[in-house]
């Protein structure tokens, strides 16, 4: 066995020259010696060796060189940084530092989806927080321009895949709008009950999510059990656990089954503990607080400056809620309070968003009691579908059936902009008709964009593990950003 090692390493010794000459000979052109000699002075001082092998490279190298031994280096940067203001720099840290670019995203667990975030650090200081969206652009307003009001229906609730049936409230309320319709109380009441159930599952999902990023594991599986019971409820109203399509212009697909507001009211009563449980877990936490207070701080200014709007603008001190400023369905007929904060920080959004989900089961709880009885939908077969037994029987009710699914309802020509307190802030839809059957445009105002456009404001400054706590705060979803 020695004597077959060592004439191993005798034939390994006689052929590392030869391909070592090999090497430099066939690549001199192409500059592979200056590459190795780059590569060796690493071990002497690799800054200096770097930078020197680098810029030597980028003026004299061809292409075909490039595409040889990119792997040997990092490409040159394509554009110039700009010169930015000045970051306040942390005690302790050494401003002499050279700032390097971290890309977070977007296949980061914290980035909340697809979120591209290019930061410039300064040691573990952020100077400058890049974000770049579009990774989940799906073309949503422009595949509206093409569909029936009904078909682009189920196009909203993929936008905030979190708070699906708010999506389509809004819309639905704008189609309403340029109808001219009003849709019965009951409908009213029930958009607002899983209005007010979808607030609660999308402040489960930003609650829990943004524990899980920081570090606390427990609330995510406490909050997650619940949030499957309000799962639950979606599909014994509708029939699928997320896309709904539940909410329609005219009302609502169906009635509620019978037995569910019992189930929901007994959900509510058990729910307020499991808030407790919560407050107990993260809001005494010294760790939870170290990491959130003075953490992300806007003013109520700055707040609206960036037209923030929602738990972002309410956390800054901004007493702002379309649902008592523009009440729509049933909110003016329901009593709540308005959770705001003080210091704008990312501690005083998270209390204002438990303290939302209190406030959810005193709505939830108000419109059980008060839930009234009759149609959910209105009386016009023109815009929305008669009954199955209508149709066995009348003709001309399967005719409007076959005429609304083939053609759709044409909406007078007109234009309206229409706006609802969603769980993430103002979800807004601008609507056009020009008197057909299909909309002659749909905008629609996401919350998440603007909360996401302050991210370079609010990271100013802290650290890199600051970064995640910010972007937690926002609660951000890219299939409403991105659109």
């Amino acid at each position: 066995m020695r004597l077959a090692a060592a004439s191993f390493q005798k034939a390994v010794m006689a052929i590392r020259p030869a391909a070592n000459s090999f090497n430099l000979a066939a690549c001199s052109s192409c500059s592979f010696s200056r590459q190795t000699a780059s590569i060796s002075a690493f071990g002497r001082s690799s800054t200096q060796a770097r930078h020197a092998s680098t810029s030597s490279k980028t003026k004299t190298m061809s292409r075909e060189a490039y595409s040889i031994t990119s792997r040997w280096f990092v490409p040159p940067r394509t554009r110039q940084t700009t010169e930015f203001v000045e970051v306040p720099i942390r005690e302790g840290s050494d401003p002499t530092l050279n700032t390097y670019t971290v890309n977070f995203g977007p296949q980061h667990p914290a980035a909340h989806g697809v979120l591209r975030l290019l930061l410039e650090l300064r040691g573990e200081t952020i100077i400058r927080a890049d974000p770049h969206v579009g990774l989940l652009h799906r073309g949503t307003e422009k595949l509206i321009e093409y569909k029936t009001y009904l078909q682009a229906l189920p196009y909203f609730d993929r936008l905030d895949y979190v708070s699906m049936m708010c999506n389509e409230q809004a819309y639905s309320l704008a189609v309403e709008k340029l109808l001219n319709i009003h849709v019965p109380p009951r409908a009213k009441y029930i958009r607002t009950l899983f209005g007010e159930i979808t607030r609660i599952l999308n402040h489960i999902m930003a609650v829990a999510t943004h524990a899980l990023d920081v570090g606390a594991l427990t609330p995510f599986l406490w909050l997650f059990e619940e949030r499957e019971k309000l799962m639950e409820f979606y599909e014994r109203v509708s029939g699928a656990r997320m896309h709904a399509a539940y909410i329609r212009p005219g009302g609502v697909s169906l009635d509620l089954p019978i037995g569910l507001m019992e189930d929901i009211h007994k959900w509510a009563l058990q729910y307020s503990s499991r808030i407790d449980e919560l407050e107990e877990a993260l809001s005494n936490s010294r760790i939870w607080k170290n990491r959130l207070r003075e953490v992300g701080v806007v003013t109520a200014q700055e707040a609206l400056g960036f037209s923030f709007s929602g738990v972002m603008l309410r956390g800054s001190g901004v007493e702002w809620d379309l649902r008592k400023e523009q009440p729509y369905d049933a909110y003016d007929e329901v009593d709540f309070d308005i959770a705001v904060g003080t210091n704008g920080d990312c501690y005083d959004r998270y209390l204002c968003r438990v303290e939302e989900m209190r406030q959810s089961l005193r709505i939830i709880d108000q419109c059980i009691k008060q839930m009234p009885a009759g149609p959910v939908k209105v009386d016009d077969n023109k815009i929305v579908p008669p009954s199955r037994a209508s149709m066995k029987e009348s003709m001309e009710a399967l005719i409007h059936h076959f005429k609304l699914y083939s053609e759709g309802y044409s909406v007078p020509a007109g234009e309206t902009y229409t706006v609802i307190e969603a769980p993430k802030g103002e979800f807004g839809v601008f609507l056009v008709s020009d008197g057909t059957s299909r909309p002659y445009r749909c905008h629609i105002r996401a919350p998440g964009f603007p909360h996401l456009a302050a991210v370079d404001f609010m990271s100013k400054g802290h650290l890199l593990a600051d970064a995640v706590t910010i972007i937690g705060t926002c609660d951000i979803v890219f299939g409403e950003v991105d659109r």
